[in-house]
């Protein structure tokens, strides 16, 4: 048997069962029983109680703190268990039952708008006990049809339109067609139809925020046949006793435009259950995925201030934008620079996040608030992302909050330190970090850029009238394991001159903030009057951030030093033949890194005294045909879960 042949056969075996027994019962007892089943449904369903806060926290969390979100997504389900009891209610509720139960507020709009004889649209949401209010208008002898989607379960949706039908209430099916709703406008009856909800089918409009898709049937209906549009919502005040709010009459506006219209008024018509929902939050239904097709998404970087990081995230950051501007959607971008309160806060956090579960983060936040400083937690807690961006692995964890906390995509870059690799959505691990293959698992050659034949158009553009067809150099610096040399660099300059002369090749230059200032004192002298040098950039002097990319785009053959693996994977990425000089004191995975790109022939690793014989050999050639493609890989695997 099929999963949902299985539920709908459980559920109507369950009501045929369950009701009859309930409604021997107390109304106090079964809504009290209607409670501890939210309270089951709180503590068991976990992904969709993460669905009901994730929701709530973007609707309400510039309004709501987070403990404050936490109690509305219980007290959500206590409404939520006691509206399905009452479905099991139906055949009891009476006039009587009614009359001591039933609030309603502004009834006489409803009459009001009948009065015009065109029929009337009662517009809801789904929120509140939905199941009454066909019962209620059936009971007091409004003319009232409600129009009911068809349900997945064919069988539960029988035995509750039975119970309906039971209760004097009239049903509109999808089976009934537009004629059917057209016929009950003309005998002047009120259709119960819902505003929310729209699916793929739905457009766009504003909800706390938010695009968010909605029906726009009430709307063309009301348009086309100028029937009176009502809004009503239904909160429930204590356990049996429900509040109906009917709203005045909502104002059409009209004008050539129909699609205008249709939209114009459906947005006023949202914003004012918006302000009920607002009032009443519990009651409203935010276990689906309201902005699903929205075309509007909230990425999150997260940045540890290493430029290098902040450029690989850059570059995950737009291949996304390509993939939603091909589908129509638009990218609110918030960069976030992670400050820990101390080094041992690193530690703290790392660990205490290590023992955080899939869904224990939201509404807690304890270990970003306690180990972060003030102003990163007060940016994070603040941000409802749809995708959380990360590079290095001490921002791993926090990503990893961050999305647990909003239901959220996690893109890491680089291997998540001790996390388990299952805890993301998408890792990008470069080969030489030796990340284990798994499902969620890219591995590239180098680091993620943003190098592609329009950047470095756009690259050079800005650098001005610039001849290209030359020789770049890339001159980086000193890290940790790392020192660059400068008899070394001195070899390679003398290199660099005598075949840019025997060539006739201009020759582009810049160096990096970790220079030695004895190296740039010798790159200055060597080539600020050298006549074939056409760009010189000190960038501890006067950085441009188009250096690096000008230069790749000017450049027929590209000389990188050794010790960056973000210059290398940029220069191995812009089709240019790529040169990168031998030298000591690498680290064991930067060598890995290397060797592999030059036995995959993206670089050529050479020796300081063979660069001129390299660029002899070389000069004549088109373009490299082995260049970085880590981004096509990358942007497959995005496709899958964006």
């Amino acid at each position: 048997m099929k999963k949902d042949s299985l539920i709908d056969y459980l559920g109507y075996t369950l009501l045929k069962t369950l009701g009859p027994l309930l409604r021997l019962l107390p109304i106090e007892a079964s809504l009290f029983l209607g409670r501890r089943l939210g309270d089951a449904f709180y503590y068991f369903d976990l992904k969709h109680r993460a669905r009901v806060y994730a929701n709530i926290k973007i609707a309400l969390g510039n309004e709501l703190t987070l403990k404050q979100i936490s109690k509305t997504t219980k007290d959500f389900y206590h409404e939520f268990g006691q509206s399905i009891i009452e479905i099991f209610l139906i055949p009891k509720i009476d006039s009587e039952y009614l009359k001591r139960n039933i609030e309603i507020i502004g009834s006489s709009n409803a009459y009001e708008a009948l009065k015009q004889g065109k029929g009337l649209l009662l517009l809801g949401v789904h929120a509140g006990s939905w199941e009454l209010g066909n019962i209620i208008c059936a009971n007091i002898g409004f003319p009232f049809i409600l129009f009911v989607r068809g349900q997945r379960y064919p069988k539960i949706n029988k035995l509750l339109n039975d119970y309906r039908r039971k209760q004097k209430c009239k049903i509109l099916t999808r089976e009934d067609g537009l004629k059917g709703i057209i016929s009950a406008l003309k005998n002047n009856q009120a259709i119960g139809i819902t505003a929310d909800q729209g699916g793929k089918s739905g457009s766009l409009v504003n909800f706390f925020g938010r695009r968010a898709s909605m029906p726009t049937g009430a709307m063309k209906l009301a348009l086309k046949y100028n029937c009176p549009v009502v809004p009503v919502f239904f909160t429930r005040v204590k356990g049996p006793k429900i509040k109906i709010f009917v709203d005045k009459q909502l104002e059409l506006s009209r004008s050539d435009d129909e699609n205008k219209d249709i939209l114009d008024n459906l947005q006023r018509a949202v914003l004012i259950f918006e302000d009920y929902i607002r009032k009443y939050p519990k009651d409203y239904l935010w276990t689906y995925k309201i902005w699903k097709y929205s075309d509007q998404k909230n990425v999150l970087i997260l940045s540890d201030s290493k430029a290098g990081h902040l450029r690989q995230s850059e570059a995950v950051l737009k291949i996304i934008k390509n993939y939603y501007s091909s589908i129509g959607n638009s990218i609110n971008l918030k960069v976030v620079e992670v400050s820990f309160k101390n080094y041992l806060s690193k530690l703290g956090l790392i660990l205490s996040s290590s023992f955080a579960g899939k869904y224990s983060c939201q509404g807690c936040l304890w270990c970003i608030k306690k180990f972060l400083g003030e102003d990163t937690y007060s940016e994070l807690k603040g941000f409802s992302p749809d995708v959380v961006i990360s590079c290095g692995s001490a921002l791993a964890h926090i990503n990893y909050i961050v999305s647990r906390e909003n239901l959220s995509k996690s893109i890491v870059i680089m291997r998540p330190s001790i996390l388990s690799m299952d805890k993301f959505d998408l890792i990008i691990s470069p080969r030489h970090d030796r990340a284990f293959k798994n499902k969620n698992v890219v591995i590239t050659e180098g680091a993620l850029n943003l190098i592609d034949e329009q950047y470095l158009r756009e690259q050079v553009s800005a650098l001005g009238n610039i001849e290209g067809g030359g020789i770049g150099l890339l001159i980086g610096g000193n890290n940790k394991k790392f020192t660059l040399k400068k008899e070394t660099v001195a070899k390679i300059i003398s290199e660099v001159k005598s075949v840019s002369l025997e060539l006739k090749a201009n020759v582009f230059v810049t160096t990096s903030r970790r220079t030695p200032e004895d190296i740039e004192d010798l790159i200055k002298k060597e080539f600020k009057s050298f006549e074939r040098c056409k760009l010189l950039v000190i960038a501890n002097e006067f950085n441009i951030p188009e250096a690096v990319g000008g230069i790749l785009g000017l450049s027929r053959v590209v000389i990188c030093s050794p010790e960056s693996i973000s210059m290398v994977s940029e220069a191995a990425t812009s089709k240019k033949h790529v040169l990168v000089f031998k030298a000591s004191g690498l680290g064991r995975k930067h060598r890995d890194f290397l060797n592999n790109l030059d036995k995959k022939k993206y670089i050529n690793l050479v020796d300081v005294d063979k660069i001129e014989k390299t660029i002899q050999g070389i000069w004549q050639k088109a373009e490299s045909k082995y260049y970085l493609e880590d981004s096509v890989l990358v942007r497959q695997r995005l496709k899958k879960i964006l």
